[in-house]
Parts: structure tokens; C-alpha cells; sequence
């Protein structure tokens, strides 16, 4: 008999999805949070490719994790997506519709589910209380937690997110292009840019970037970042003014929520911070503000802090 107790517990299972602007990553793990399958797919930014394909991403990532899991009891599932605690923030029931519209993921709905912003999971994969998280990947937004107050600074999208790839590629493409004109400096960028994308002419170069601008944009901060490693300044100028509009966006959420003189957790997730000197400017210029912070620099996949906040919302 309990041989068979055993044999139900283990067909139960929790889902955690970290959607983003590049990619949607979906967790399959017990209900003590240990993952067991992992699923991916592209964007999921409702923002830039709209609700639909956004939620077919959701769907595609889910899709893979739930694969030979027919009999699998999928006891609560979080979703966490970009735009939601910004303009999507009073559209979650209209997303738990489309998604419901999907015959592939019609097994999540046989228990909890709940949307929320990718802010969250990102946070929750480096700390379970109060405290800031500066996430800084294609864009740029730092989220707070205090008590019952939360605050939210940046993230407006590419058109307005200073400080993430998409600022920094864009940066960059500029410069290649003044490079290519003759209006500019002497620079790294353009030699290193058409060597990597593998490319030869002018045309080629605006080809690749204009039609597919989410994705090729924020990759022109790689080069970027390699370029100020071998001393460009033009580059290294990019990095650093990235760098510190990030670090503007965390000491504003720092002090609208008073933590100043606290001791208190920055999580620090995204893929600048891959960047050597995009990280120590940051760290710089933020411990200066606030002295007793404690910075987290998030190893974990983010998608760990959506599969925390699936074991909440089954306890809830």
C-alpha cells in the first residue's frame, strides 16, 4: 500500500515558465522543487510580438516538458512574463484565456495557475524575502520588495529601456554605421561586428539588422562588450554609460523603498552582467549609495524562482 502512495506522489508535478524578450524557458520539478525536464522557445514578450505569439512560445516551451507525461497531475503551474507588472498588469485573465485555447497545455489547468511578471521569477531564484533585483538582459528594469509596498523603475521596452543589450546594440550600431560613413572615430566594432555575423558589404550588414532587429540588435552588445575587453574606448564608453544607467535604475528603486542604510539583498540576473566592466561599474557606483547592500549575483537559472512560486501557489 504504500508502495502505491509512493507511485501517485510521483506523478505529481508543479510547472514554473520564465518568460523573456529573447527566450521562454519552462520547468518541470516534484513538489519539493527538484526539476526533472527543461523546455525552451523563443520570445514571450506579449510587448513586442503581441499576446498570440507570445502565448504560442509559452505554449511551445510547456509543450516539450509535458512530452510523454500523459499521466502526469500538474498540481500548479506560475507564469512569469515580461509587461506584466507594467501595461499587461490588468490583463492576466485575458492571458489564462488564450493560453486555455491550447489542446497542448490543457493538462495545466487541471490545477493552479497563475500569471505574474518575470521581475518576480527572476528575484525568487536569488532571495525568499525583501530586497531589489536588478535585472539587466535585452532591457533594463529594477523591481523592489518591502513588506507590502513594491515599486518598479525602467522597463518601458527598447524604445526606452537605457542600460540593457538592446540600449547598448543599438549604441553600437550606431557607431558602425558613423564608422562606415567616415563620421566617426576609429573603432573595434566594425571589423569585429562583420567578422562574427560573417559579412562583407554595407548592405548585408543594414539586411541582417533591420529584419531582425529583436534579435540581432541586442547580440551587437557581445560585440561590444569583446571590444572594450581589448581596449576600444569607443566601446568601453557604451559599456560604461550602459552601466550606469543601470545603476541609476537600481538606486532610484533603493530609495523610493528606503534602503539606503539598510542591509538589505540585490539580486543581479541578466546577461550584461556577463560583462567584467559592465559589473564592476554597477557594483561601484550602487554600494556607494548603499553601503550595507548585499549583492547577489544569480548563478541559478531565473526559471527556479518560477518553480518557488508554483510551490506557493499550491500551498495558497
Amino acid at each position: 500500500m504504500k508502495k502505491n502512495n509512493q507511485k501517485i506522489d510521483s506523478n505529481k508535478y508543479l510547472i514554473g515558465v520564465d518568460g523573456g524578450g529573447t527566450k521562454t524557458v519552462a520547468a518541470l520539478s516534484d513538489l519539493k522543487g527538484k526539476i526533472s525536464k527543461i523546455g525552451k522557445s523563443g520570445s514571450s514578450h506579449p510587448r513586442n510580438l503581441g499576446l498570440k505569439k507570445a502565448m504560442e512560445n509559452v505554449v511551445k516551451a510547456i509543450s516539450q516538458i509535458l512530452k510523454d507525461k500523459k499521466n502526469a497531475k500538474i498540481l500548479s503551474t506560475f507564469i512569469g512574463l515580461p509587461a506584466v507588472a507594467e501595461e499587461f498588469k490588468f490583463r492576466k485573465r485575458e492571458i489564462i484565456r488564450k493560453l486555455k485555447k491550447y489542446k497542448a497545455v490543457s493538462k495545466i489547468f487541471e490545477g493552479k495557475v497563475k500569471i505574474g511578471s518575470d521581475q518576480e521569477v527572476a528575484f525568487r531564484a536569488g532571495v525568499d524575502g525583501d530586497g531589489v533585483m536588478l535585472n539587466t538582459g535585452t532591457g533594463c528594469v529594477a523591481h523592489g520588495w518591502k513588506g507590502k509596498k513594491e515599486i518598479h523603475v525602467s522597463g518601458w521596452g527598447y524604445l526606452a529601456d537605457e542600460g540593457g543589450a538592446f540600449f547598448v546594440g543599438q549604441k553600437t550600431f550606431q557607431v558602425i554605421l558613423k564608422n562606415l560613413d567616415g563620421r566617426g572615430s576609429k573603432t573595434l566594432l566594425t571589423k569585429l561586428t562583420f567578422k562574427k555575423l560573417k559579412l562583407k558589404r554595407e548592405e548585408d550588414f543594414l539586411n541582417v539588422v533591420y529584419q531582425n532587429p529583436t534579435e540581432i540588435v541586442p547580440l551587437l552588445s557581445v560585440f561590444c562588450d569583446e571590444a572594450s575587453q581589448k581596449d576600444d574606448k569607443i566601446a568601453k564608453k557604451i559599456i560604461i554609460e550602459a552601466a550606469k544607467e543601470s545603476t541609476l535604475a537600481a538606486k532610484t528603486a533603493i530609495k523610493k523603498l528606503k534602503f539606503q542604510k539598510n542591509r538589505f539583498p540585490l539580486v543581479l540576473v541578466g546577461s550584461m552582467f556577463k560583462s567584467k566592466i559592465f559589473l564592476e561599474t554597477v557594483k561601484k557606483g550602487i554600494k556607494k549609495f548603499a553601503p550595507k547592500i548585499n549583492f547577489i549575483l544569480l548563478k541559478e537559472k531565473p526559471v527556479i524562482g518560477a518553480v518557488k512560486l508554483a510551490i506557493e501557489n499550491l500551498k495558497r
